[in-house]
């Protein structure tokens, strides 16, 4: 179950608004923020703020600079769903937008489940994962980070599901992720740039197999471009358990040690990262490190981390719509990329090699 949330001023203001609107206090027009302000006893700033986001969420409609909003008639809220999540690893359950979902949906009425397990708690066991969505009564599913196997049992399921993040590519399922190849691209050149030829990227089984996904493809692609020759030694293999990651680490530093390591989730940067500093092995003194993620943690660490960063916002509105759309019995099969951007932290630096020369 994810942890408490604190709303923010203008978050709770909007609740309360938002409970009037679907009370029927308010139809046709809303009041101004002064009005609402004196009304309420609280900041015009914290109105203001409070309207615009009740304007995103699609319970206000604008109509002009200076003009009153609308209150929305088109939204239904007569079908409530029991919506499950599935997550790839249990600690995905912390994160903001989860959270952030979960409220969204419990505000339109919906009741949000939370099993106490996750496709690697369960081995990525199909039979396993099938008995818990036979016995948990839900109505729709977030798969999140689901394997192919997992998503292409989904998408030949009568049950609705939508597939945030994972690989779903080409199945006729509801999806939403970032785009990160653009991002992984201009980190390999940067790597390259550095002087970097010795550069591992590490991820699960699921981001390689059946085939290596499209950001890992674009990454390998790239350190083709710069004339850097790719194979095993560039993505190895790792079977995705936690108690094998380190010897994972060590093999690929015994022959030829990369100056340059890749890793796909903010848990295995960390773990990784500790990992090497008991051997003392720093970044980025001794090797580069960059994460395919963000994660709140990398706002405090010194030096800071290279990641890939997006915003997880849209992600929360379309999922939010996906839920509406199948509580009105309409068909939602949309796939959708959302940008992202590199952030070139402390954690890169040049190759080891080319600081001794200089």
């Amino acid at each position: 179950m994810p942890t408490l949330r604190v709303l923010t001023a203008a978050e709770q203001v909007a609740d309360h608004l938002r409970k009037e609107i679907r009370s029927g206090t308010w139809t046709g027009t809303m009041p101004g923020g002064a009005a609402l302000a004196r009304e309420l006893g609280v900041g015009r700033m914290t109105v203001d703020a409070a309207l615009d986001l009740l304007e995103k969420q699609g319970e206000l409609v604008s109509q002009g600079a200076r003009l009153p909003r609308r209150v929305s008639t088109t939204r239904s809220y007569s079908s409530s769903l029991k919506v499950a999540f599935l997550p790839y690893l249990i600690e995905d359950y912390r994160f903001d937008y989860i959270m952030d979902l979960q409220r969204l949906l419990q505000e339109d009425g919906h009741t949000v489940l939370f099993p106490k397990t996750s496709i690697t708690l369960m081995k990525g066991n199909m039979a396993r994962i099938t008995k818990l969505i036979e016995t948990t009564q839900a109505d729709a599913w977030i798969v999140v980070a689901g394997p192919r196997e997992v998503l292409t049992w989904f998408s030949e399921c009568p049950v609705p599901a939508f597939a945030m993040f994972g690989r779903r590519s080409g199945l006729p399922i509801a999806g939403i992720g970032p785009d990160k190849s653009p991002a992984l691209r201009e980190l390999a050149r940067h790597f390259i740039e550095l002087g970097h030829e010795r550069i591992t990227m590490l991820t699960r089984p699921v981001r390689r197999l059946p085939r290596p996904g499209a950001p890992e493809r674009a990454f390998l692609d790239e350190l083709r471009r710069g004339g850097i020759r790719t194979g095993s030694y560039n993505l190895p293999d790792w079977d995705g358990k936690s108690e094998t990651l380190g010897n994972v680490v060590d093999s690929i530093f015994k022959l030829t040690p990369p100056t340059a390591i890749v890793l796909d989730e903010p848990p295995i940067f960390l773990s990784v990262q500790q990992h090497l500093a008991r051997r003392g092995i720093l970044a980025p003194q001794h090797v580069s490190l960059a994460c395919t993620d963000w994660d709140p943690y990398f706002e405090l660490q010194q030096p800071s981390v290279a990641h890939v960063l997006w915003d997880s916002r849209p992600w929360v509105r379309r999922i939010v719509r996906w839920v509406r759309n199948v509580s009105q019995g309409k068909s939602d099969l949309v796939q959708s990329l959302t940008k992202t951007k590199l952030v070139r932290g402390e954690s890169i630096g040049r190759a080891l090699s080319r600081r001794r020369r200089g």
